[in-house]
């Protein structure tokens, strides 16, 4: 089996000399939008509880990757990879940071290595961020109005917004009793509808509405809002991280009676590594069975009132005439456990934990609108992806980890790559490699886990050990290594 990432970086060397002579001059307008903790819940994912009409709505007005994942199941490496286009082993981003700079701070051989915004600004574009688009801390971070660990050369205008968080108005019902800390306990606001317009993710689109707004009616001398050139918002949304607040007409459309707990065999841990064990984390939660229901509702009504936020731009785009010049692009840092595996949050390597929604709208590309592929793509794709939609192929970093996805916007049900994967790193030096049908995750020398998806999508029994699966795994654990040996390594020019 060959490694994706040995076949780009063979081709890195002459990347730059590609033949593009099909490449569209067309600038279009891009805006990404980012929520924070969101597992692939989406109603057009086949979740039939969340509610999420309006990006139910993008899901048809564009593709959508079944199998899309992060590189990093933590918020700030999983960022600084997706806006550089590089894995965290060669940002070295491997756990949150404030630092200013970013992936800038943490590998100085990358200094003038441009994240997806600053490649846009120095190629003709306004490049603009409202809100947590790279590491942030919430609530915390949000109620200072803290920039956090933002890269600042991204940006013509940045906008950090300050919100009540855990000051909002409502009870604040701590529902995880040994896990106390509001950035990763579960906590819940069930916030007066009224009070709705003061919320984080609702001033975050009132503000993004309001650039759109100035940029489409402003002057054409001003040296910020440039409306004669096309512009790079990306928009980050918190929820659904804790604190999980919504306002009380959402919270009443997930009433805790109707909440169904994930099935978790006897003993569902018991044949994974230790270092695997570890990540499963209900023990720093201590949370009974009506509080995991809890839970879960407070989490979908973040999801639906984050939606809600979605469809805001949505219609402002389309107001202002802006929807046929812009790409929309909507993902998460990764994705989330909600119980299963007796997992909540972060931090695994399970499936639930690394798979991300992703939707990629772009007008010119109508005619396959409303697809789905199957494909395994990567967070580290949607930079060259970008730079191929606004013209810019040619002109990208050589260095680019990812690849175009472009290709499966054109043909959706086409193979673009047949052997595809993704690789996954967090702590514990725990890695992943989703290929095919297979997880395989290895500890370093703790152990190692394979799952096959066809038989068992749970990922409930592990077949590492069994003879049946020796020849599978001497080839995933071959691949692994030269992942993650050209994860590793700088190839070609940032320039």
């Amino acid at each position: 089996m060959i490694s994706r990432a040995v076949v780009l970086f063979a081709a890195f060397a002459c990347f730059a000399q590609s033949s593009d002579a099909q490449q569209s001059e067309r600038s279009p307008n891009v805006l990404l939008i980012v929520s924070d903790d969101l597992q692939a819940c989406l109603g057009c994912y086949q979740n039939s509880t969340c509610q999420t009409p309006n990006l139910d709505r993008l899901a048809k007005e564009g593709i959508l990757f079944e199998r899309a994942y992060c590189q990093y199941p933590v918020c700030g490496p999983s960022r600084a990879s997706m806006m550089s286009g590089l894995y965290p082993n060669l940002t070295k981003m491997l756990g949150n940071k404030t630092t200013l700079g970013a992936f800038h701070e943490t590998n100085a051989d990358l200094a003038h290595h441009p994240s997806i915004g600053e490649f846009l600004k120095t190629n003709g574009y306004v490049s603009l961020r409202v809100s947590k688009i790279y590491h942030m801390g919430v609530p915390g971070g949000i109620e200072a109005g803290d920039r956090g660990g933002d890269d600042p050369l991204s940006w013509d205008r940045a906008f950090d917004i300050m919100a009540p968080e855990t000051a909002s108005l409502g009870e604040l019902e701590l529902l995880s009793p040994i896990r106390k800390h509001y950035g990763s306990n579960f906590a819940r606001i069930i916030t007066p509808d009224e009070a709705a317009t003061t919320q984080t993710d609702y001033l975050a689109a009132s503000q993004a509405i309001a650039i759109l707004e100035n940029r489409a009616r402003g002057r054409t001398d001003s040296r910020f809002l440039r409306p004669e050139q096309p512009f790079f918002l990306a928009v980050g949304f918190v929820r659904p991280h804790v604190p999980l607040i919504a306002p009380k007409r959402i919270f009443d459309k997930y009433p805790v009676d109707s909440v169904e707990l994930p099935n978790v065999p006897e003993n569902d841990l018991d044949d994974v590594p230790s270092a695997a064990a570890g990540m499963e984390n209900f023990g720093r939660y201590g949370m009974n069975e009506e509080q995991q229901k809890i839970a879960i509702a407070s989490y979908y009504a973040s999801v639906t009132f984050m939606d809600e936020q979605v469809g805001r731009l949505l219609e402002t785009l389309d107001r202002l005439n802006l929807r046929d010049d812009t790409v929309v692009i909507f993902t998460s840092d990764h994705g989330y456990n909600l119980g299963e595996h007796h997992c909540w949050q972060k931090l695994s390597l399970f499936e639930d934990s690394t798979r991300v929604p992703l939707l990629i709208s772009s007008p010119d590309h109508t005619e396959t609108a409303g697809q789905t592929n199957s494909e395994i793509v990567e967070l580290i794709d949607l930079y060259p992806t970008i730079a191929d939609l606004c013209g810019l192929k040619k002109k990208s970093p050589q260095i680019l980890q990812g690849q175009s996805l472009v290709p499966i916007l054109e043909s959706p049900g086409n193979v673009m790559d047949a052997d595809a994967h993704a690789y996954t790193v967090t702590y514990q030096r725990g890695e992943s490699l989703r290929a095919g049908p297979w997880r395989f995750n290895r500890w370093g020398n703790s152990g190692e886990e394979l799952y096959d998806h066809e038989s068992d999508p749970g990922e409930f029994t592990n077949l590492a050990t069994d003879p049946d699966h020796t020849a599978a795994v001497d080839s995933l654990r071959t691949q692994l290594t030269q992942v993650r040996e050209s994860s590793e390594k700088s190839t070609g020019s940032s320039d």
